[in-house]
């Protein structure tokens, strides 16, 4: 991931609604969820949530998709692992014991949600 690229992310979930958009999407997993019940559970209004879905996907955080009348929106795994490998990337000067911690967390947290992260 370039850096530009992870601003985009970093700025994207730099907003309280956006970032619980993502987080929700995160935990509904591959299958999404579609904007109705995201606006539901978050109690956002509809005008802030498009605004929020539509800078969440041109970051590359969500992806959407049709599913007759409605809108399926997904994290975007691949491009959330990209992100936090770059902020991992050259991690702890050389002692991996140091970040050793955080990856593991970051595992477990995946595989408890049966996401695929």
């Amino acid at each position: 991931m370039e850096k530009d690229e992870a601003i985009r992310g970093l700025g994207a979930l730099a907003h309280p609604g956006r970032l619980d958009v993502f987080r929700l999407l995160v935990q509904a997993g591959p299958d999404g969820m579609a904007a109705g019940e995201i606006a539901r559970t978050t109690g956002s209004p509809q005008s802030s949530l498009s605004a929020n879905l539509t800078i969440l996907s041109n970051a590359g955080l969500i992806v959407s998709r049709r599913d007759g009348r409605s809108i399926i929106y997904r994290a975007a795994y691949e491009q959330m692992r990209g992100l936090l490998a770059f902020l991992m990337e050259d991690c702890c000067a050389g002692k991996p014991e140091i970040c050793a911690p955080l990856a593991a967390q970051a595992g477990a947290g995946c595989a408890a949600e049966g996401a695929k992260c």
